[in-house]
């Protein structure tokens, strides 16, 4: 691209330093495409007649985009940034020929290839007024939009900082709820150890006592200091869990239980869907945390089911030594090479059309990480999707 001058290089704002400080709270930078926001640029190209929209969040030294419609770059350099200057507007800016602004006469997007000659952004700001970027349209030509047109622009806008809001607000809260689970861990913990010296102290002393009353009375204080202790242990270990701290409680049980329960709850998707739900008997007996697997294989089986159009899901296990390996297949479209290693990522989704928040993988992952249990992958784009999870099998016939 040409070398830009000075004209269109926009003016850093007046607190830039806050505003950068602002936008990476969000945490939303360099993420993954996500429907919600293709969503929004699809309706912001369709009422305003563009080929190009975008949602740009300017960073320091380049604008980067969540969605980009009809442009095929994730980032710019931010000397090429038009909507740079959309930032030290109040809340709307629109420029109907990029060659008759002296802002945009020699940008880049203008002069070169992409033949950049109208633009308009609607400003994305913080509940407190910082700029964080814009919704914003381009065009090939020359043009203006309607007033209807701008304050549906204005609209969309409004609810990019909806969503953004609401992730912030979904990672503070997880946040909070991560140290307040590691304080009732601790408090769990350090309230127990007094406790016990307590009950050890009031036990003494009633083995001294000769009126059987007391005695009595003393017992039932003892057996109200256990159970407060054992209430204690299953908050500590409550809590150690959600943090990702602690361990599961593993049982030995019947696989069968977990496939029924499984077929049960996925039966009446997979008919909706016209897809067949095999689920292949199997009598071998496990060891596992009967909750947490089921969330594992309940993910598993959903998420196949949801990407096969047609043909089955099969669901069914296979001895391999010591362990008994759970196999989730299906006849879906399969997963694209380049994507097998981030499906496990929160938010990633294999199909950014689909429904959803991409969350179910994830779950997979971390839970399978608390159980020890190894989760495998194989798939051939076009020809369907394997899972399998390995358990402990239990001992004995």
């Amino acid at each position: 691209m040409d070398v830009l001058s000075r004209s269109s290089a926009a003016s850093l704002a007046p607190n830039e330093p806050e505003r950068l400080e602002a936008l990476r709270s969000y945490g939303i930078l360099d993420t993954a495409i996500e429907p919600a926001f293709d969503d929004i640029t699809r309706i912001a190209s369709f009422v305003c007649q563009t080929p190009v929209a975008l949602v740009s969040l300017v960073d320091e030294g380049r604008q980067w985009f969540k969605s980009a419609r009809g442009f095929g770059e994730r980032e710019t350099p931010i000397d090429q940034s038009i909507c740079g200057h959309a930032l030290l507007e109040q809340n709307f800016l629109e420029i109907p020929d990029t060659l008759a602004d002296a802002r945009t006469i020699n940008n880049p997007l203008v002069t070169g290839p992409e033949k950049l000659r109208f633009y308009a952004g609607a400003l994305l700001r913080t509940p407190d007024g910082l700029p964080l970027g814009t919704i914003c349209v381009l065009d090939n030509k020359p043009r203006q939009l309607t007033q209807e047109q701008r304050d549906i622009l204005s609209a969309l806008a409004r609810q990019v900082m909806s969503q953004m809001e609401l992730r912030r607000a979904l990672a503070i809260s997880d946040r909070l709820q991560r140290n307040v689970s590691r304080l009732m861990a601790v408090a769990g913990h350090d309230l127990k150890q007094p406790l016990q010296v307590m009950v050890m102290a009031i036990d003494r002393v009633r083995g001294k006592l000769t009126d059987t009353r007391d005695q009595e009375r003393l017992g039932h204080a003892i057996d109200a200091g256990m159970r407060i202790a054992e209430e204690l242990d299953q908050l500590a270990e409550m809590s150690a869990l959600q943090t990702g701290d602690g361990m599961p409680r593993p049982t030995v049980f019947p696989i069968a239980d977990l496939f029924r329960s499984i077929a049960n709850t996925w039966q009446i998707h997979a008919d909706a869907k016209g897809v067949r739900l095999v689920v292949s008997p199997c009598r071998a007996r496990i060891v596992s945390d009967p909750t947490m697997l089921r969330a594992i294989i309940g993910n598993l089986v959903g998420n196949a089911i949801k990407y096969t159009e047609r043909g089955r899901v099969l669901v069914g296990c296979r001895r391999k030594g010591n362990t008994l390996s759970i196999e989730i297949l299906d006849t879906g479209r399969g997963i694209e090479a380049d994507q097998q290693s981030a499906i496990f990522n929160a938010f990633h989704q294999i199909d950014p059309g689909s429904e959803g928040l991409g969350l179910g993988l994830s779950i997979v992952r971390r839970t399978a990480e608390a159980l020890g249990h190894k989760v495998e992958l194989k798939s051939t784009f076009g020809s369907g999707t394997h899972f399998s999870v390995r358990v402990p099998l239990a001992a004995g016939p």
